[in-house]
C-alpha cells in the first residue's frame, strides 16, 4: 500500500511508457511541488519503463501489475494500492501546463459534491488545437451517444478562450480525471471488464447516478498526444466504441428509457454497419457485428453488472445530458459544433 504524502495521488499508467516519462515526466514532477505525489504504474511492460523511472526519477514511486489485462484493469488494480484524498488518473502521453493542478484542486475542495473534473485538453502536436479524447468537457446526448465541447464529431475547434469556464458535464476525461479517492471506490471504480474506451464515462455516470456532479475546469491546461496505444480509427477503438457503448447503456440508464432505446440502438448500429458495406468496408461492418455478439454473449454478465450500478442510485443528476440527437444535429442540420446548438451549460 501507498500512502502519499500529500492528499493528492497523481497516478501515471504506463505501458512501454519509457519515450512518454522522458518527454512528460520533468513538467510533472516540476509541478508537483509539494502539492501532490507523482506514482507510475508499469502495466506489464516489456520494455525498460520500470526500471527507467526508477533511476531517472527517484522521486517518482512506482507500482508493478504483472499481466497487462487493458487500460481500465490496470487503473482498478493499482488504485486499490494507493491511499489518498483525490485521484488524477494522467494517461501516460500528457503533456502539462505550469500552474496546471492547482485549479483543479481549488474547485475539488470548494464543492464536496463535485466528484470528479477533468482540465481543458488540447492536442499537443496542435497546440492551438482541441484534442479529441476530452478537449472541454463531455457530453451524452438522449440516445446514448457522446461528444465534447470543442470536438463534435469529425470537427475540432482550434482554442481561442471560448471554453475557459467552469461548468458541469456529463463525463471527464480519462486521460485526465481527478477524482474524489473516497466516491472512486464506493460506486466501484472503473470497470475492469471494460478494457479501454468509455470505462471513464461509465465511472462518471454512476457518480451522477449517485447524485454528484462532474466537472470541467477551463483554467487549467493539459495536451495530450492520443492515440499512441489504440490508435484513432483503428479496428480495435472500432470495436470498443460500439461494444462498450451498448455496455454503458446496460449498466446505467433507467429501465423504463432502457427498453426502448436498447432496441433502437441495435438498429441504428445496423444503419451504421450498411452504410459501411456500402462504402466497401467490409471489415469494419464485421467489427460491429463482433461488438454486438459480445454482448449478446455476455449479457448476463453485464446484467449482473447493472444490478451493481442500479444499487447505488439516489437521485439522477442529469445535468450534462442534451435531450435532443447530436448525430441528428451534426450530420443533418449541419450543427458542425458546440455552440451552433444553442445549449446553455451550468456554471459549477
Amino acid at each position: 500500500m501507498i500512502t502519499c504524502q500529500t492528499d493528492t495521488a497523481v497516478v501515471i499508467l504506463s505501458y512501454n511508457g519509457t519515450k512518454w516519462h522522458e518527454l512528460f515526466l520533468p513538467g510533472i514532477i516540476a509541478n508537483a511541488k509539494n502539492d501532490y505525489d507523482v506514482i507510475v504504474v508499469d502495466n506489464a511492460s516489456t520494455d525498460d519503463t520500470l526500471q527507467y523511472v526508477k533511476t531517472n526519477f527517484p522521486t517518482v514511486k512506482t507500482l508493478s501489475i504483472a499481466i497487462n489485462r487493458g487500460f481500465a484493469s490496470g487503473y482498478y488494480d493499482a488504485l486499490k494500492q494507493i491511499k489518498a484524498k483525490y485521484y488524477v488518473l494522467l494517461s501516460a502521453d500528457f503533456e502539462v501546463s505550469d500552474g496546471w493542478f492547482q485549479p483543479l484542486h481549488t474547485a475539488m475542495e470548494a464543492d464536496t459534491m463535485l466528484a470528479a473534473c477533468q482540465p481543458k485538453i488540447k492536442y499537443w502536436r496542435d497546440k492551438e488545437a482541441f484534442e479529441y479524447a476530452g478537449a472541454g468537457g463531455g457530453f451524452m446526448d438522449k440516445y446514448g451517444y457522446l461528444f465534447c465541447r470543442g470536438r463534435m464529431f469529425f470537427d475540432i475547434e482550434k482554442d481561442h478562450g471560448q471554453y475557459n469556464d467552469s461548468i458541469e458535464v456529463f463525463w471527464a476525461s480519462g486521460g485526465c480525471l481527478f477524482v474524489r479517492a473516497d466516491l472512486y471506490h464506493h460506486v466501484g471504480g472503473l470497470d475492469a471488464d471494460l478494457y479501454a474506451h468509455m470505462e471513464e464515462v461509465d465511472l462518471c455516470w454512476r457518480l451522477k447516478n449517485a447524485g454528484y456532479k462532474i466537472g470541467y475546469v477551463g483554467k487549467s491546461t493539459v495536451f495530450h498526444v492520443g492515440g499512441s496505444v489504440i490508435s484513432y480509427g483503428s479496428p480495435q477503438k472500432l470495436y470498443y466504441n460500439f461494444r462498450n457503448n451498448l455496455i454503458l447503456l446496460i449498466k446505467n440508464e433507467e429501465s423504463s428509457k432502457l427498453m426502448w432505446l436498447f432496441p433502437l440502438r441495435l438498429i441504428l448500429d445496423g444503419v451504421a454497419g450498411l452504410r459501411l458495406l456500402l462504402k466497401g468496408e467490409f471489415k469494419e461492418m464485421t467489427i460491429i457485428i463482433k461488438a454486438h455478439f459480445h454482448v449478446y454473449q455476455k449479457i448476463g454478465k453485464w446484467l449482473k453488472a447493472r444490478k451493481a450500478a442500479q444499487s447505488i442510485i439516489t437521485t439522477r443528476n442529469k445535468v450534462g445530458i442534451y435531450e435532443k440527437s447530436v448525430i441528428f444535429d451534426y450530420f443533418i442540420s449541419k450543427k458542425k459544433l458546440f455552440p451552433k446548438l444553442n445549449w446553455p451549460t451550468k456554471s459549477l
